[in-house]
C-alpha cells in the first residue's frame, strides 16, 4: 500500500487530501483544498494563491485513475461543490451521512454538494460506521466523532482505516484527539501509520484550553504507547501555528506530512504576516 500526500498544512494550504494506492483499488480521502480567508487580519498572500492552485491541479491530476472517493465531512477543505466536481465523475462515493449526526450547517452544505454532483459517481454509499472490501482492501469508517472536543457546536466526522498489507487510519478532523470515541477508532484497529489532523492550538486559550491540550497530548501518547504505530503523523490546524511543537512537548516520534514526503515545511497561513511584511 502507497501513502501519497496531494495537499496538507505543512505543505502551504487547508488540506489532508490524501491518495492511497493497493493492489486492489486506488483512494482519494478528502480531495480538496482552501485557504484561509482571513488570519492576523490579513487575506492570503500570493503565494498561498499559488500553492493553492497547485494543490488542486494535483488533486485532479491524481483523481484520474482512482476508482473511489471518501468524504468524511463538509467543511471546504475536505470537500467543495464549486472546484473540479469532475473528479466525481464514475467514482464509487463513499459519504459522511448526510442527515444524521450531522450539524445545520454541514446538513446544508451536503445537500447542495450532492445536488452539485448528482449523476457523476457511478455509486453514492453513506459509509458511518461500516465496512467494505474491494479486493482484499478493507475500508473501515468509524461512527461518527466530534469535530473536536465533545458536545462541539462543529459536528462530526469519519475517521477511515484502510487495511491492505498493513493499516492506515486517517482521522479527519479531530482536533488532536480531544475525545475518547476518536481515540477508540485508532486503539481498536491498530494500525502501523495514523494521519491525525491536531489541535487548533492558533485559535488561542478560548478555543483549547490547557485541559483540552492536556487531554490530547496523553491520547497521542496512548496511540504511540498502546499500537504497533510505526509512523505518526500531525498536521492541518496543528500546522497553523509557527511554534507548534512547543504545544505537543513530552511527545517524541510523530512527523508532519512534510517531513513524511521529505519536503521542508511550508507553512504559509502561518507565515502569514511576514509575507505581507507585518510586524
Amino acid at each position: 500500500m502507497k501513502i501519497i500526500p496531494l495537499a496538507a498544512d505543512s505543505l502551504g494550504v487547508r488540506s489532508m487530501a490524501t491518495k492511497i494506492i493497493t493492489d486492489d483499488t486506488v483512494i482519494l480521502i478528502d480531495p480538496a483544498a482552501a485557504l484561509g480567508p482571513r488570519r492576523y487580519g490579513l487575506r492570503p498572500h500570493k503565494l498561498e494563491l499559488e500553492a493553492l492552485e497547485v494543490a488542486w491541479e494535483r488533486i485532479v491530476e491524481e483523481s484520474e485513475d482512482a476508482e473511489v472517493i471518501v468524504i468524511t465531512h463538509y467543511h471546504y477543505d475536505h470537500h467543495s461543490r464549486k472546484r473540479n466536481i469532475e473528479i466525481y465523475k464514475n467514482k464509487i462515493l463513499f459519504i459522511k451521512d448526510p442527515n444524521t449526526k450531522i450539524n445545520r450547517s454541514q446538513m446544508w452544505r451536503s445537500r447542495e454538494f450532492l445536488k452539485k454532483i448528482r449523476n457523476l459517481p457511478r455509486e453514492i454509499i453513506v459509509a458511518d460506521g461500516r465496512e467494505f472490501f474491494i479486493g482484499d482492501t478493507r475500508i473501515k469508517f468509524s461512527p461518527p466523532v466530534p469535530h473536536g472536543e465533545p458536545d462541539t457546536k462543529l459536528g462530526y466526522v469519519l475517521e477511515v482505516l484502510i487495511q491492505e498489507d498493513f493499516g492506515f487510519i486517517f482521522t479527519s478532523d479531530v482536533e488532536g484527539l480531544m475525545d475518547e470515541s476518536q481515540l477508540r477508532f485508532i486503539l481498536e484497529n491498530n494500525p502501523k501509520v495514523v494521519y491525525i489532523d491536531g489541535p487548533p492550538i492558533y485559535l488561542g486559550p478560548r478555543k483549547i484550553s490547557d485541559k483540552l491540550l492536556d487531554t490530547c497530548r496523553k491520547n497521542i501518547h496512548r496511540v504511540l504507547s498502546e499500537t504497533q504505530v510505526e509512523r505518526l503523523i500531525i498536521d492541518h490546524h496543528l500546522l497553523r501555528d509557527l511554534n507548534f511543537r512547543e504545544y505537543l512537548h513530552g511527545l517524541n516520534g510523530y512527523i508532519t506530512m512534510a517531513e513524511f514526503v521529505g519536503l521542508p515545511l511550508n507553512m504559509l497561513e502561518a507565515r502569514r504576516r511576514e509575507l505581507w511584511g507585518v510586524d
